[in-house]
This record gives C-alpha cells, sequence and structure tokens, in this order.
C-alpha cells in the first residue's frame, strides 16, 4: 500500500515538474510577441506654414514587448479627430526627433525606420507625426476645441499573431498663439492628465 502511495506522488510531482518547465518554456523562448505603445500627458504641436494644412505632431512614445520573441513596429497611424466638426485627419510617423524650425531648416532629423525589440525590452522615442499629403481637411487641431488621437502601430507578426489594440486618448485645446511656431511648438495635455496606454 505504502508503495502504491509513493509511486502515485511521485507520478503527480513528475507531472507537475513537466507542467511547470513546458509553462517556463513557453513564457522564456515561445511567448510571441505582444506590443504595448505608452503615451506620457503633454505631446507638442506646431503649424509652422501659413496657407498650408501641413501640422505636425511630436509625441514622445515607449514601445514595450512582454512577449518572449522579438517583435517589429514598421511604422505608427495617428488619426486625429475634431469632436466638434466631426472632422478626421491623417497623419503619418515621418521622423524621429524634437520639432523646432530651426532643426527642420538644419535637416537634424533622423528618418523614421522599423523599431526591433528583442523579448521582454522596451525603447523610448520622440517621432514626428506629419499630415499625409493627400489629407484634404485643413486644420485639424483649432482653439478651444476637443481632439481625440488613435494611434495603431503596424507590426511585423506572423499571421495568427494578435494585432495590438489602438491606443485613444482625449486633449482639450484653449487658445493658439501661432508665433510660438516659428521657434517652437504648443504643448497639448491629455484631458486625464494620466500616461495613456492600450
Amino acid at each position: 500500500m505504502d508503495v502504491l502511495n509513493s509511486g502515485s506522488a511521485s507520478t503527480v510531482v513528475s507531472a507537475i515538474a513537466l507542467i511547470v518547465s513546458a509553462y517556463s518554456l513557453y513564457v522564456t523562448s515561445l511567448r510571441r510577441s505582444k506590443l504595448s505603445l505608452f503615451v506620457p500627458p503633454v505631446i507638442q504641436y506646431a503649424s509652422p506654414y501659413t496657407n498650408s494644412n501641413f501640422e505636425v505632431l511630436g509625441i514622445a512614445v515607449t514601445i514595450a514587448n512582454s512577449g518572449a520573441r522579438s517583435g517589429t513596429v514598421l511604422l505608427i497611424d495617428l488619426v486625429a479627430t475634431n469632436q466638434v466638426k466631426k472632422l478626421t485627419k491623417r497623419f503619418y510617423s515621418a521622423e524621429f526627433g524634437r520639432w523646432t524650425m530651426e532643426n527642420a531648416r538644419g535637416n537634424k532629423f533622423r528618418p523614421f525606420a522599423p523599431l526591433a525589440l528583442q523579448g521582454r525590452s522596451s525603447t523610448s522615442e520622440s517621432i514626428l507625426f506629419y499630415s499625409r499629403p493627400d489629407e484634404s481637411v485643413g486644420q485639424i487641431i483649432e482653439p478651444n476645441s476637443d481632439v481625440q488621437f488613435t494611434l495603431t502601430i503596424r507590426a511585423a507578426e506572423a499571421t495568427f499573431a494578435r494585432k495590438p489594440k489602438p491606443l485613444r486618448f482625449e486633449v482639450a485645446v484653449s487658445d493658439i498663439d501661432h508665433r510660438i511656431f516659428t521657434t517652437g511648438t504648443l504643448p497639448l495635455y491629455n484631458k486625464t492628465w494620466e500616461t495613456a496606454v492600450n
């Protein structure tokens, strides 16, 4: 009887050890990439050129990969929606850097390139989003308006992989003094005053 009990106990222990080993292998080596996006409460905005629908949004983003396998961010799409006028405008991730007219004139930005993240790693970058040239919508950021932003990661992943969820947050725009754009940017504040996470 004792022999049977000890045999059953060792079988259970072996089964538990096998399950724990399999789970550990999955977490450390096999788990597919899982990308998350974080945006701080303040982003930067500029509308530097007169008689143009060109607008710049400077967003410091952190991208984290909580999976075991590597993941690659091919690009990040941004859509701005003016809540009052019910208008949307599309932007694309164009360059890395901090927007100023001096930096723009001196071509001091780095072109946006895909971001490769190893498993369980993260990266932070200041990304400049430019309004797409094919957009017919004029200035989407207007004084005394609420604007919702939607950021979507496009990642290089297997077809069965789950796509990262879009990140949405809203800012309240008060007055805009366009003279500021000759040198710098206008800060826009998240209405919740919290870091936005998808």
